[in-house]
This record gives structure tokens, C-alpha cells and sequence, in this order.
């Protein structure tokens, strides 16, 4: 008579094939999780690098930015004052243009102050030194419409930048030492530039 109470072989197998099987289970979940773990630590060591390289592309991207702004800036200024440099040239040789032409012309602003003053204590031409007078006049405005402007010099303090010394004479008084006594030729600026100088007698 068999021992109920007690377990058989089979009884026996069927435990340990049930164990092996829950072991084997708890192995494989072990395995899945280990995988599982290493597979999101990859995930995430490539998420971490790939945010790494996306802030080095943004740091790249934006120093090229700034490096083409400074170079806008840079080229933006140099092309302003190039700009204001032709336009400065450009107006200079406007008002230097005709220099030439009104510096010939002055030799004939000087005949008619030559005439009209040989003409003061001539007397019987009144019409003619109206005349004279009126072309005169009308030279004279139109030369300084076009710039030209004469020099102030008697009386004036002699400076060797303005005024070109021909002699020097004994002051008749004290004060006008080291002043013009007489212009011999009269001297213009043309635009605040000189186109010639006023010849001067000094005094002593």
C-alpha cells in the first residue's frame, strides 16, 4: 500500500521542472530589464551627445551671424564714408572747376580799377565814366556770384600766409608798423581758397 502522505519521483520532477520554469522566467525578465536599462542608457547617451553637437551647431551658427554683422557693419561704415568722400571731391571740383578761367578774368578786373581811377580827376567824361562804372559793377557781380572774393589787405596786419611783401617803406606813424601801406595788385579767394595773392607795400 503506497504512502499518499509522501511525494513520489513524479511529484518531485513536476517541482523542480516548475521551479527551473520560474527561475528560468525570472532570468529572462532579468535579462529584459538589464537590456531594457542598457538600451535606455544608449538612448539617452545619444540624446545627451546629439543635444551636445545641436548647441555647438547653434554656438557655431551664431558666431557666424555675428562675424557677418560686424562684417556688414564694417563695409556698411567704410562704403558711408567713401560716399561722403566723392561727394566732398565731387563738390571741391565743382567750385575749383572754373579757377582757371577766373583767375585769367582778374587781370581785367584790374584794368578797369586802373581806368576808373585815372578817370577821378579827368574831367569832361562823366558819361564815359558812367559807363565804365556800370560794366564794373556788373564784372564785379559776377564774379562773386561765381565765388571769387577780394582780399581786405590795407591797413591790415601783414600775414605771409594771405599777403605777398613786394618792399617795405618807413611807416609814416607809429601804429601802421609791421601793416600794409599800399596794395599794388589786389588778391582774391576763390570759395575761402586763395587764387591770388594781394602784393603789398609794408610798413617799416
Amino acid at each position: 500500500m503506497t504512502d499518499k502522505s509522501k511525494p513520489t519521483m513524479e511529484d518531485k520532477n513536476v517541482v523542480i521542472n516548475k521551479k527551473g520554469k520560474q527561475d528560468y522566467t525570472k532570468i529572462k525578465e532579468t535579462e529584459k530589464k538589464t537590456r531594457v536599462k542598457k538600451a535606455s542608457s544608449k538612448q539617452s547617451k545619444k540624446a545627451v551627445e546629439q543635444t551636445k553637437k545641436t548647441d555647438k551647431t547653434r554656438e557655431t551658427a551664431a558666431e557666424k551671424i555675428a562675424e557677418f554683422q560686424n562684417k556688414y557693419i564694417r563695409l556698411s561704415a567704410d562704403f558711408d564714408n567713401y560716399r561722403k568722400r566723392t561727394l566732398k571731391e565731387r563738390i571741391e571740383l565743382i567750385k575749383s572747376a572754373n579757377a582757371e578761367i577766373l583767375l585769367n578774368l582778374l587781370p581785367v578786373m584790374d584794368d578797369f580799377d586802373r581806368a576808373l581811377k585815372s578817370m577821378e580827376d579827368t574831367k569832361g567824361c562823366k558819361e564815359i565814366k558812367d559807363g565804365i562804372d556800370l560794366i564794373y559793377n556788373k564784372f564785379g557781380e559776377f564774379l562773386k556770384s561765381s565765388g571769387i572774393k577780394e582780399i581786405d589787405a590795407m591797413h591790415k596786419k601783414f600775414d605771409i600766409d594771405i599777403h605777398e611783401a613786394v618792399t617795405k617803406i618807413p611807416a609814416p606813424e607809429k601804429k601802421l608798423k609791421g601793416k600794409v601801406l599800399d596794395v599794388i595788385q589786389k588778391g582774391y579767394f576763390l570759395n575761402e581758397k586763395i587764387i591770388r595773392y594781394p602784393k603789398v607795400i609794408i610798413g617799416d
